[in-house]
């Protein structure tokens, strides 16, 4: 909404004064994370559709040197190299950008030979989520009473249709705006606002050990699953809890078997001078 209003599109202004060629252009020109924009305005709303960049990774050619490195912290199950020489063993820790198979080959006569390394490497590899909870904790429950409040905003300037706050002590609230439209794409910038407030009740809850565990490792279990593709190769699962006067410490780790290692194009000493002229140029 800040780079629109920076290229001359805010609420409330004459859509004959909107440039939108050069409103694209120069977003284009402020926001390098937009790879494509379209403002198209349609009555009197403006629709603004965006693309964003994805970051490319390097391409390398097969024809070019490589070496594969970890792209992963993890213990090696397996390697099997078809091109190049294995840089590690089954049974290695290796951390991220840890060499795992070298862009070379060395014969007893043909010497040391570069290579585009090619190379299937299975591992061992830990996913882990943690949270604290305290044992004492406030739940808010809704007690089923509600109360509408309305107010209208004209061309943002807020007219507030009640006199007094909340009824409740505490509660939850939900929005809902609309806007007066007179025909299909034609709306006025004349917005209708019900807030409505859901009355709860809060209750103290001391938990049992036990099932505040059993909660904890279930929401831990949700955002973790979120974050593993291949969830059928989790081979172990394992929940560390630490209990404290008031707490309780919970940290979930799965043990997935993935492939890993990425290419890293191997640089010679003269690339390497000709890139430094380059930056002293």
């Amino acid at each position: 909404m800040s780079t629109l209003k920076e290229s001359g599109i805010e609420i409330g202004k004459s859509k004959n004064s909107i440039n939108t060629k050069d409103a694209i252009n120069q977003i284009r020109l402020l926001r390098e994370d937009i790879a494509w924009i379209g403002i198209n305005i349609e009555g009197t709303n403006v629709k603004v559709n965006v693309v964003e960049t994805r970051e490319k990774p390097e391409l390398i050619s097969p024809d070019d040197y490589c070496n594969i490195v970890s792209n992963k912290e993890a213990i090696i199950t397996k390697i099997s190299v078809q091109n190049g020489m294995p840089a590690v063993k089954v049974g290695d820790v290796v951390e991220e950008g840890t060499i795992l198979a070298y862009g070379y080959m060395e014969g007893k006569y043909t010497g040391t030979r570069y290579v585009h390394a090619t190379a299937d490497i299975e591992a061992k590899v830990w996913y882990s989520e943690e949270e604290t909870v305290p044992i004492k904790q406030e739940i808010y429950t809704k007690t089923g009473n509600e109360e509408k409040k309305y107010s209208i905003n004209i061309n943002n300037f807020k007219i507030n249709l009640y006199k007094r706050f909340s009824n409740y002590e505490n509660y939850d609230t939900i929005v809902a705006n609309k806007k007066l439209m007179l025909f299909s794409n034609l709306y006025l910038p004349i917005e209708f606002i019900c807030n409505t407030n859901y009355e709860t009740k809060k209750e103290v809850k001391v938990y049992e050990i036990e099932e505040l565990k059993q909660k904890t490792i279930e929401e831990l279990t949700k955002k973790l699953e979120e974050r593993i593709e291949n969830i059928e190769n989790v081979i172990d699962k394992k929940a560390l809890v630490e209990q404290s006067e008031d707490s309780i410490n919970v940290k979930l780790v799965y043990t997935v078997l993935e492939n890993i290692g990425i290419e890293e194009k191997l640089i010679f000493w003269k690339e390497l001078k000709l890139c430094q002229k380059e930056v002293w140029e």
